[in-house]
């Protein structure tokens, strides 16, 4: 019997999709391990969880535009699983350290470190073979599919993170997750490079400035850029520090908490149905449409809302960056040069992640000084202002689908591979 699947998911999707999946699983839960792990097997507080989680930040974030220059000066598949190898690797160790017992913060920290780096060479690489991997007459409905196993592998993954690490403990979790980057090391050794072999140029330094010059020469590209290095210090303050402080006062606690995140990841699924059957004409425009959504989370805590609206939020958060992420990702795979997609892609998350850490660094002295509820009603406004400041950009409202997306559920037998 032959399985047949949709004719826009080709092997390299399907093992992509699946294998992001498999190693979403053990990211989702690495972290509620790794916090367990500091604060119950080492004995440490938050201020440790902190340095911990800051020193896997530093080298994800230093090492990123590296990363993207390595995935389009070599091929893309075999950069993922040498980077799946190495996390295996890192995670398998780091989960040692901690079944072993009382880790030393140094070792944590260097482990933690070493996944960083592991991440940074992987991410710029991941994207560009996904994009590459999606045909443009079905971009919606492929990235939506793509996005849609990722956020149900993050839901599936914190659950099951914060159950196990209580059950058995955090460092048989963190071993699951080394298992999990080994199999998805395994499966994407079945990925082929697509295309003809990349040109490149005689060093790593050329490909970098031959990347920035791209970058800046697209300004709706930029634009957005700035606009999530800004959007995304002040969510990730609500979500990591505001919003937990506040759910421990007056709505319950963790759990409360919980609730609201898993509202947002939810979002994010059911918002992937969505889109992947509709198809904007200006999927840019439709894109920065969800991020006026990204600032309600922070409105509903300043305007001191009972738990059931702020989950409400959240959710609607989670619908805004799906709608923005296809629609970013569509455009990309629709106007970047395919041999620029990582280093357009490293150079994209190293501008949005560079001052996620000053978030959360200045949540504390910005509530200090501003009222926590002052604190909030900035974040709020800052997230709204920034959607509608980057609609100034005129390609960002007039950059429109050069291929329209196929119709209907088309679907055809796939070959099994030769050799």
């Amino acid at each position: 019997m032959r399985i047949t699947y949709p004719a826009w998911a080709g092997r390299n999707y399907r093992i992509q999709t699946a294998a992001t999946v498999v190693s979403g699983l053990g990211n989702a839960a690495a972290p509620i391990a790794t916090a367990f792990a500091v604060l119950g097997v080492a004995g440490w507080g938050a201020a440790e969880v902190g340095y911990v989680t800051a020193a896997r930040t530093v080298p994800l974030v230093a090492l990123m535009l590296i990363g993207g220059a390595v995935a389009d000066r070599w091929p893309r598949h075999v950069v993922m699983v040498g980077a799946n190898v190495f996390n295996a690797v890192s995670q398998g160790a780091l989960a040692a350290l901690v079944l072993i017992g009382h880790p030393p913060l140094w070792g944590l920290m260097a482990l933690a470190a070493a996944g960083g780096a592991g991440q940074a060479f992987y991410t710029p690489a991941a994207e560009g073979v996904i994009l590459q991997a999606v045909p443009a007459e079905h971009a919606s409905k492929a990235l939506s599919v793509f996005k849609m196993g990722m956020n149900g592998a993050q839901i599936a993954g914190a659950a099951l993170g914060g159950l196990l690490a209580g059950l058995i403990g955090p460092g048989w979790v963190l071993a699951g997750d080394a298992l999990c980057f080994a199999v998805a090391a395994l499966m994407r050794t079945g990925l082929t490079q697509v295309g003809e072999r990349r040109e490149t140029g005689p060093s790593l330094v050329h490909e970098l400035r031959a990347g920035w010059r791209e970058f800046v020469s697209r300004r709706w590209l930029w634009a957005i850029v700035v606009q999530f290095s800004l959007m995304n210090a002040c969510v990730l303050a609500v979500e990591t520090v505001y919003g937990p402080v506040v759910a421990e006062e007056r709505m319950g606690g963790a759990k409360a908490w919980g609730t609201a995140m898993a509202a947002l990841s939810v979002g994010m699924v059911v918002s992937a149905v969505l889109m992947a059957r509709w198809q904007p004409r200006r999927m840019l425009l439709v894109g920065n449409g969800g991020v006026f959504l990204f600032g309600l989370p922070a409105l509903a805590l300043a305007l001191g809302l009972p738990l059931i609206p702020v989950v409400a939020a959240m959710f609607l958060s989670g619908v805004g960056v799906t709608v923005f992420v296809v629609g970013w990702m569509v455009t990309l795979r629709q106007e970047i040069p395919e041999e620029m997609l990582s280093r357009i892609s490293a150079y994209d998350a190293f501008g949005s992640f560079a001052l996620m850490p000053a978030g959360t660094a200045l949540a504390g002295p910005a509530a200090d000084a501003l009222g926590r509820s002052g604190a909030l009603w900035a974040c709020a406004l800052t997230c709204l202002g920034l959607a509608a400041a980057v609609l100034l950009v005129p390609e960002v409202r007039q950059l429109e689908r050069a291929v329209p997306e196929a119709r209907g559920n088309t679907v055809q037998p796939e070959p099994a591979p030769s050799g």
